[in-house]
């Protein structure tokens, strides 16, 4: 857990996507543990503790009629937006780029970078009125190196550029916005990957840090980047990755 106190986002609103995963969800708890007022959003609406001010709705990013009812919806009840994580990503099956079908490559980029827009958009304009606000969008080391899931990395790579786009426009309108790259994370979807010993000792032999992530590594940073600790940082890109894209060479001398 990270030492941010429990009033750093007092008198705050939050609204993240993808809030029903393990990421997700730890997102939400870290911004809640700030003081933050949290919106979740997801395919199905996740459980919100309504008692403390928190609340959930049903949304598809990928459709921007859903994302601007909910996001009229979140203005009539709590008139204001703060804070926008941009979580939800969709990961298919690891599929090479000559096998991809339109409409797998369109629905990847359909939730992971237009799901971002729409929601920077519509939930953006309450910002853009109040002259304030933080966006941070999660992107992924597949930006930067391949891996096997074709359309995953350039979907990432756009959402990066897209952060950088959000800055200078929105910037001088009194907005942030910033990106985080998660490395190599125990979720409860990759946990039956690392609950093999000889998967987790492997993965685990190329990271600086020699371990894996857990959800609330990122979500420290998520806090971070939503607090005003990070006043003047805008446009950025942060990876966390416990120093996993520093190590090529030295795994390869070690093998020489």
């Amino acid at each position: 857990m990270t030492s941010f106190s429990s009033n750093a986002l007092a008198g705050r609103t939050a609204v993240v996507t993808g809030a029903g995963g393990g990421l997700g969800g730890a997102i939400v708890a870290q911004l809640a543990a700030m003081g933050a007022r949290v919106l979740s959003l997801d395919l199905r609406a996740p459980v919100a503790d309504t008692a403390a001010g928190h609340h959930a709705l049903a949304c598809d990013i990928g459709r921007e009629d859903d994302v601007a009812e909910a996001a009229h919806q979140w203005d009539a009840l709590a008139g204001r937006c703060d804070i926008l994580v941009n979580n939800a990503a969709v990961m298919p099956p690891p599929m090479p780029l000559a096998d991809m079908v339109d409409a797998d490559w369109d629905r990847v980029f359909a939730v992971n970078l237009k799901g971002a827009y729409f929601c920077a958009k519509h939930f953006g304009a309450a910002m853009r009125r109040a002259g304030r606000g933080s966006i941070v969008n999660l992107a992924s080391i597949a930006a930067s190196v391949p891996n096997a899931i074709g359309a995953y990395g350039p979907s990432k790579a756009a959402v990066l550029a897209l952060t950088r786009q959000m800055a200078v426009e929105w910037g001088p309108l009194g907005l942030r916005a910033n990106a985080v790259s998660p490395g190599l994370v125990r979720t409860p979807m990759s946990e039956p990957f690392y609950a093999q010993p000889a998967n987790l000792a492997a993965r685990e032999a190329v990271v600086a840090s020699r371990r894996i992530g857990v959800p609330e590594d990122i979500a420290s940073v998520v806090g971070f980047l939503a607090s005003d600790a990070s006043a003047y940082v805008n446009g950025q890109e942060i990876t966390v990755d416990g120093g996993f894209m520093a190590t090529p060479l030295m795994n390869i001398q070690k093998r020489d």
